[in-house]
């Protein structure tokens, strides 16, 4: 009798991720192997009895590399990185064992706002005028040099975290001073990154999500994001697929997001990719080396035929994979968080649930946690999900479960004298 051998993978599941529970339950569906690393706090982990591997800092990428290997009793299959905070540790140990996968440099170079446009600017992409501002830049001296309005950006961030429009110089003042804060707050190099100040970019905005395989990229889905996103804040709602585009500008899109990714160095695994489209063409805001954010991966779970998080895992370990089917439309809704306060909890969510073409509504905040609304948060209330014949009834049974739903948010918490 042969002996089966189980693969293995090493997955870096940060602690606030939304998707870890998606991923461990596709590595067991796959009878998989999971090497868990996780960032608990180094400081408590060992009075919790936790292994070194639960206590990395994914802050420092190196650092934690060298930790990981250290402690490895194994060596993994593949190595794979749940969400965008674990991206360069995963670069790194694959490099480290021998794997396959993206370089560090190109991982490095796509998480960075600041050195994707200037790979953008250098090689003829649609690019808005931009320029760092560094640390020790007095924002009132730059103000009358720009054209308005500008972007304001935290330079390795995501999420909309971190990103501010100005209309003018007083906004453009403030806009500085307060990405600075949030950046200083969340990366721990923020005075060496600095920030970076674009033109706004008018138009609609899309994402495309697709998988490199030797730097052959397999679209799995073109999705419209109908509210528009002009700002002061940039705070995503509504994914919807398939695109409503014209096929031509589908396959521009795609164009330019194979180029970006072959330029970059980027030529293998998850890709997510946001942009503008208007009458110049297509303008790249992002193309990032990983996988959808949040739970937004199940609304593809129907066209796949198995969830997201299956069929990256799949891809990393070498197995075979999926068609990608046409079958109707989907569609998701990041439940926006519409003021700072404490939550108290949510009514109605049963009516929600019960409105037609939707398939499951998840309330991912628990009761009590302090809710921060962009620019500041990066989290979501919860996740809406729908689907229907055509993407315009995906959308609109999105909007009408959102209006039934009645969050109930404290703004104002009481102290009580000591």
């Amino acid at each position: 009798m042969v002996a089966v051998i189980m693969k293995s993978i090493l997955l870096l599941l940060p602690v606030a991720s939304y998707r870890n529970d998606d991923f461990l339950a596709a590595a067991d569906k796959l009878g998989v192997q999971v090497i868990p690393v996780a960032d608990y706090c180094p400081q408590l982990a060992p009075a919790w009895g936790m292994h070194a591997l639960s206590a990395v800092h994914f802050d420092y990428p190196l650092q934690a590399s060298q930790t990981i290997l250290e402690h490895l009793t194994a060596e993994p299959d593949a190595v794979f990185a749940v969400d965008d905070h674990g991206l360069e540790i995963a670069a790194l140990l694959r490099e480290k064992l021998g794997l396959p996968g993206n370089s560090v440099a190109a991982v490095g170079l796509t998480r960075d706002k600041l050195a994707f446009r200037h790979l953008l600017a250098a090689h003829g992409f649609c690019c808005p005028d931009f320029r760092h501002v560094s640390h020790d830049t007095d924002p009132a001296a730059l103000a009358p040099a720009l054209s308005y309005p500008v972007v304001v950006k935290a330079r390795r961030l995501s999420a909309s975290r971190g990103v501010v429009r100005a209309n003018n110089a007083h906004e453009f003042f403030s806009a500085v001073h307060r990405v600075r804060e949030i950046q200083g707050r969340v990366d721990r190099e923020s005075q060496e990154l600095g920030l970076v100040v674009e033109a706004f970019i008018p138009g609609q905005e899309y994402a495309l999500e697709g998988l490199l395989t030797q730097g052959e990229l397999k679209v799995l889905a073109l999705f419209d994001k109908p509210d528009a996103l002009d700002g002061p804040y940039f705070e995503e709602t509504i994914y919807v697929t398939p695109s409503r585009l014209p096929q031509a500008m589908q396959t521009q899109i795609v164009e330019q997001v194979v180029r970006a990714c072959r330029l970059a160095g980027l030529s293998t695994g998850p890709v997510h990719a946001e942009m503008r489209v208007n009458a110049q063409g297509v303008w790249l805001l992002e193309v990032a080396a990983r996988s959808i954010g949040g739970l937004c991966g199940r609304m593809l779970r129907h066209t796949l035929g198995m969830s997201l998080e299956e069929l990256l895992l799949r891809h990393a370990l070498n197995q075979p994979l999926p068609e990608v089917t046409a079958c109707g439309a989907s569609g998701v809704m990041m439940i926006p968080i519409p003021k700072r306060g404490l939550y108290q909890g949510v009514d109605h969510l049963d009516a929600a649930r019960a409105v037609p073409h939707i398939t499951d509504i998840q309330i991912t905040t628990e009761v009590g946690a302090l809710l921060l609304p962009a620019p500041e948060g990066a989290g979501y209330l919860g996740f809406i999900f729908s689907q229907a014949d055509t993407p315009q009834a995906a959308e609109l049974a999105l909007r009408a479960a959102h209006r039934l739903l009645a969050f109930e948010i404290q703004t104002e918490v009481p102290v009580t004298p000591i």
